[in-house]
């Protein structure tokens, strides 16, 4: 008769052994050609935040008391910045709620929390950090009907409330308080062709810098009118692109007004206040178009590429696709906008902004389309474009020619960390990151990698083709099986302490010590016939090693 522990002695072989023909977790796809750096990611069913190498390697985590609500980046000195999702009643209508922003030194103390949360105001979705360390957080600004309609709102699309945005520019004070020193309203910059007698009248086509207060897409009531979901700052030309879902559009705003300013049309760098300087994706929302004319459907992750990449200085979006007609699938792309020398984006009369179409487009990938419906991002590395299909949790590397050169499927589901071999899941990411590896804030800092994330690996693709750094034959356990002492040699530099754990196939701790030596023996004579998990952890908690032992 086969027992449970034996049934899942067997299972784990399988994994074990599935792990050396194809990995199904972790790091999938390696190839030379993939940037050598840090990829960055927070699961969104998890409370932890994983830096890795590209062999999927963890080299630095986090961990908070909170999920994540959703964005996560590294600031200048390689510490970290989270959103962090709270409870909040009046905001829990529509995904993406965060609540808190939170700064982490790179050892995982909690520098500084501050939570953007009531009746009225909710942080959401993204931030950004800016290099004075101060952080532009997106928020949900909540409006009633009757503010609503005063500014006209035509009623038959309202129902109790409607949700704008605001950027919010926060000052770090203390430990868990800030100073606002700037901030721009979308609620300043509305036009609305209903009622004449109400402010912001105007024809909506004559004023592309405006945002159409009837804008909508989708049946009403729809509360989260705007829903942006991403936000990132040039500090060369000291503007901010924000990406918003349910428009369609990406939007540039100036960065360089003051708050007062920013509430008007006039002043800052480029002398429009806090009016759009640029949209892009769906010239209907402003009447310059129909919907055949829409190029972005639910994008994500609206940035500028950085100067050293061969597209500097273009737009790069990840495209969802969400009700794309012609096909259900993902792209990213690359958008050159119309700049003049003196920095202004320009537009004709009564025609949308250039370009026409993407300058370039990333569609698919060789085996499948890659289509992620509500989250995702890309971010440009030096040979070429990091993409995150957010709603199955993979990261793609696509080099120079639009090849799949690097491939990693989010090993973390909301109950732990996932097994090498088992069946992939969907758990979503929202966005990964990718650090070159002279990013300044991994200067001074310890890069030297650790385990892979999942459990019960054993060979990675890194070592199977000899390519970069191979894993470390870490450890010497035997004898195997054993009815009594089992012996453990530590056969690379040790530096203790070291968590030893033995854990029955249902998770449960059978026996723990502490070692402070490289080499020592666990004392199994008092614990049942079975099969179970050899653990080893760090004195930070970090896994080291794991292995299947057996008593007979």
């Amino acid at each position: 008769m086969i027992n449970r522990f034996t049934l899942a002695f067997f299972v784990l072989l399988t994994f074990l052994g599935t792990v050396q023909a194809q990995p199904t977790v972790g790091l999938i796809k390696y190839s030379p050609a993939a940037s050598d750096g840090y990829m960055l990611f927070a699961p969104i069913g998890s409370t932890h935040t994983y830096l890795i190498d590209r062999c999927g390697r963890e080299v630095n985590s986090w961990n908070s008391p909170y999920m994540p609500g959703l964005g996560a980046q590294l600031g200048p000195d390689g510490s970290l910045y989270r959103s962090a999702l709270i409870p909040s009643i009046p905001f829990n209508l529509a995904g993406g709620l965060g609540g808190r922003i939170e700064h982490y030194d790179w050892s995982g103390n909690l520098i500084w929390g501050y939570d953007i949360s009531n009746d009225s105001l909710c942080q959401h979705h993204d931030f950004t950090v800016l290099p004075n360390g101060n952080v532009i957080v997106i928020a949900w600004e909540r409006h009633d009907s009757t503010d609503a309609v005063m500014n006209g709102r035509d009623p038959s699309l309202l129902h109790a409330w409607l949700w704008s945005e605001r950027l919010i520019e926060l000052q770090p004070v203390g430990t868990d308080s800030a100073v606002v020193v700037w901030q721009w309203r979308l609620w300043d910059h509305l036009v609305q062709h209903v009622a004449q007698g109400l402010p912001n009248y105007a024809v909506v086509s004559d004023h592309p810098e405006l945002m159409d207060l009837n804008q909508v897409h989708g049946p009403p009531p729809q509360y989260d009118w705007i829903h942006m979901n991403s936000v990132s700052y040039n500090a060369d030309l000291n503007e901010l692109i924000v990406s918003s879902h349910t428009q369609n559009e990406v939007w540039i705003i100036d960065h360089s007004t003051t708050t007062a300013e920013a509430a008007t049309h006039v002043g800052g760098a480029r002398g429009h206040g806090g009016d759009l300087l640029y949209r892009w994706g769906n010239p209907a929302t402003y009447g310059r178009g129909t919907d055949a004319d829409k190029k972005l459907f639910g994008q994500h992750d609206a940035t500028w590429i950085a100067a050293d990449h061969a597209n500097a200085g273009d737009l790069l979006v990840f495209n969802n696709g969400l009700n794309r007609p012609g096909g259900i699938y993902s792209s990213v792309e690359v958008i050159q906008p119309p700049m003049d020398a003196q920095g202004n984006y320009s537009i004709g009369t009564g025609v949308a902004y250039a370009p026409v179409s993407a300058l370039q487009t990333i569609t698919d990938t060789p085996d499948s389309a890659l289509f992620s419906q509500n989250i995702g991002g890309v971010v440009p590395t030096e040979s070429g474009y990091l993409v995150t299909d957010g709603v199955h949790g993979t990261f793609l590397q696509f080099d120079v020619n639009d090849s799949i050169i690097w491939e990693y499927h989010n090993p973390v589901s909301p109950t732990g960390p996932l097994y090498q071999g088992s069946p992939p899941e969907s758990d979503p990411v929202f966005r990964c990151l990718y650090y070159p590896p002279d990013f300044q804030g991994f200067i001074g800092r310890d890069l030297t990698p650790g385990a892979v994330i999942e459990l019960g690996s054993s060979e990675s693709i890194c070592e199977q083709q000899g390519i970069g750094e191979v894993f470390d034959r870490e450890m010497h356990v035997f004898p195997d099986p054993t009815s009594g002492p089992l012996h453990i040699r530590i056969s690379k530099q040790f530096s203790g302490p070291v968590q030893a754990t033995v854990l029955d196939m249902e998770g449960l701790r059978v026996l723990h010590q502490e070692v402070q030596t490289p080499e020592f023996d666990m004392d199994l004579s008092n614990v049942p016939a079975g099969t179970y998990i050899l653990q080893l952890k760090d004195d930070a908690g970090h896994r080291a090693f794991e292995k299947v032992v057996r008593i007979p």
